[in-house]
């Protein structure tokens, strides 16, 4: 069973189309651990990671793929600002919470922390600015995602942290930010919202 399993799968997989509804459909009624042997393989055989990370936001999102599993929250800090402190307690609280946390280290570029957004399959991306470049670096980190093929508002949470002036955090949003937190908010605010949106669709 398991190798028609395979073998159907990676023959949609291959297809001209690369159907991804056609899979969805074909795996929904099989054991979830037969999913992971799957995904596993399909990680290694797409070294860009590319279409693995899309076929996970399906299984999850659309396929209703029903692992159970912690939220994995990308921590990020882009461009030149140093100040991590504030990025690292988020990041502890979050994993006291239950949450799995990557953090990226200070200084990345937009196309890093994208492709780390990517490799790592991760719910939520949450940005920490205290430069004053969110209003360039945000949409550049937006585009590199974009270009992976992740949708910031069907495949991805983006939160943002920091010193944001009220007048931009609504430009923020449009472009797929899904809120951003200032200095002040209370943890339990920000756990809540993400527990509550992680792998939910942002409305504009």
């Amino acid at each position: 069973m398991m190798d028609c399993f395979h073998s159907r799968v990676f023959t949609i997989c291959f297809g001209s189309e690369r159907d991804l509804e056609q899979l969805g459909a074909f795996i929904r009624g099989f054991p979830v651990e037969m999913m992971v042997g799957v995904l596993i393989n399909l990680k290694c055989i797409f070294s860009k990671g590319i279409y693995y990370g899309k076929l996970c936001f399906f299984l999850k999102i659309r396929g209703g793929w029903a692992m159970e599993r912690k939220i994995r929250v990308l921590i990020a800090k882009p461009g030149l600002d140093g100040h991590d402190r504030g990025a690292k307690v988020i990041a502890r609280a979050l994993r006291d919470a239950g949450f799995e946390v990557i953090y990226t280290g200070i200084r990345r570029t937009p196309a890093e922390i994208a492709e780390t957004a990517l490799q790592e399959d991760v719910d939520v991306l949450g940005l920490s600015i205290l430069s004053g470049a969110h209003l360039e670096l945000i949409p550049s980190i937006i585009d590199e995602l974009k270009a992976r093929g992740i949708d910031p508002r069907k495949d991805l949470l983006v939160v943002v942290g920091g010193i944001i002036p009220a007048e931009d955090i609504s430009k923020l949003k449009k472009i797929g930010v899904a809120e951003v937190f200032v200095p002040g908010t209370p943890m339990h605010e920000i756990i809540e919202f993400i527990k509550g949106n992680a792998g939910k669709k942002v409305v504009a």
